[in-house]
């Protein structure tokens, strides 16, 4: 075949075919093809960012739900160590409430106790005090008297009862150590007089009259009076009265103190 037919030819050729694929397609049919795919594509985009939407929200629960979780242990670990603290209270509490039971239990059985040997010790200082050098005798036993009334009473506790009775025999102990000037009475030539007494912790009581013409003192042998002799004591017991008034300065003194025999001279 010539050039020239096979070039004409060809064209003819192109149209038929493209006229056949139009006879097979309409227009109108091609047209709806195409929409329907947009929509469904669209359709498919718009599910899928709906999709990406809930993904999104539920991945920005599970952040919070993470925090709130996170925050929730940390209280949850709080709470675990004050919880273990206050239970240490509580048994330290009941603990406590247990020996305040047993104290409160043994509380009648000490008050029975302990008002006895009150009373003991009441009987026992008044027994000291008349048996002691008679020093200050009215204000000790009246003292001994406060005591023996407040046993009695019942708005006082047995535990102020009690210190009051130590407080007593702590008062009668200092006077052993302490030296002390006060006026007083004695019987001097059958008649009283008013007199200065000296009292050098328990072992020497003396006495000077106002002016100084008798000095005496007390005799534990013969429990009594005596003259002391003016010459040996008279100056001795008036410095001694002076240094207990603390109107001079401590200083030696010659004092009397009883012996077997009596007072020494």
């Amino acid at each position: 075949m010539s050039s020239k037919y096979r070039t004409s030819i060809l064209p003819g050729l192109g149209a038929l075919v493209l006229s056949t694929t139009l006879a097979g397609f309409p227009s109108s049919a091609s047209a709806a093809t195409v929409d329907e795919i947009s929509a469904a594509g669209e359709a498919r985009t718009n599910a899928a960012a709906a999709d990406q939407q809930r993904i999104d929200a539920i991945a920005s629960q599970i952040d919070q739900l993470v925090v709130d979780y996170t925050s929730v242990i940390k209280v949850v670990d709080g709470l675990k160590v004050y919880n273990s603290l206050l239970q240490r209270q509580v048994t330290n509490q009941e603990q406590e409430m247990v020996a305040l039971r047993e104290s409160i239990d043994n509380v009648a059985l000490i008050e029975r106790q302990i008002v006895p040997l009150m009373t003991r010790m009441l009987d026992s200082l008044e027994e000291f005090i008349a048996l002691d050098t008679p020093f200050l005798v009215k204000e000790r036993n009246d003292r001994l008297l406060r005591l023996r009334d407040m046993m009695e009473r019942s708005d006082v506790t047995a535990a102020e009862k009690f210190r009051r009775v130590l407080e007593a025999y702590s008062i009668e102990n200092d006077y052993g150590r302490t030296i002390e000037a006060y006026k007083g009475t004695v019987e001097i030539e059958g008649r009283p007089q008013e007199v200065d007494f000296l009292r050098i912790g328990r072992v020497s009581l003396t006495y000077q009259s106002v002016g100084g013409q008798h000095t005496g003192g007390w005799d534990s042998a013969t429990r009594q009076w005596v003259e002391l002799s003016p010459e040996t004591y008279k100056a001795q017991v008036a410095d001694g009265l002076k240094i207990a008034r603390k109107q001079v300065a401590p200083d030696l003194i010659v004092i009397p103190v009883t012996a077997a025999a009596g007072v020494a001279q």
